[in-house]
């Protein structure tokens, strides 16, 4: 069942084994290449939209849509217009 607030994102994720959960936002229009991460995750868009490429496959990404990576999985963002907070829980 999709949580709806922070606090039931977090404690879900801190049940499922993620070790810390934070709220990221981002300024409008802002990207970032191509890059890794030492962690797995796990996240939900709550504001704004953004784009999610791994590969040659882009997911466009808006308020509500769940999305996860592997630890070291090569991937590049870009935000919306309006920028855009998301929930990240963080696996080391």
């Amino acid at each position: 069942m999709p949580t709806s607030t922070f606090k039931e994102f977090e404690a879900q994720a801190l049940a499922e084994g993620f070790d810390e959960v934070l709220e990221r936002t981002w300024p409008a229009d802002a990207t970032l290449d191509t890059h890794t991460h030492p962690f797995a995750l796990k996240a939900r868009v709550v504001a704004g939209e953004m784009w999610l490429t791994i590969g040659d496959r882009t997911q466009h990404l808006k308020a509500g849509d769940d999305f996860a990576l592997d630890r070291e999985v090569a991937h590049a963002e870009r935000y919306g217009h309006q920028g855009t907070s998301y929930w990240v829980a963080r696996r080391n």
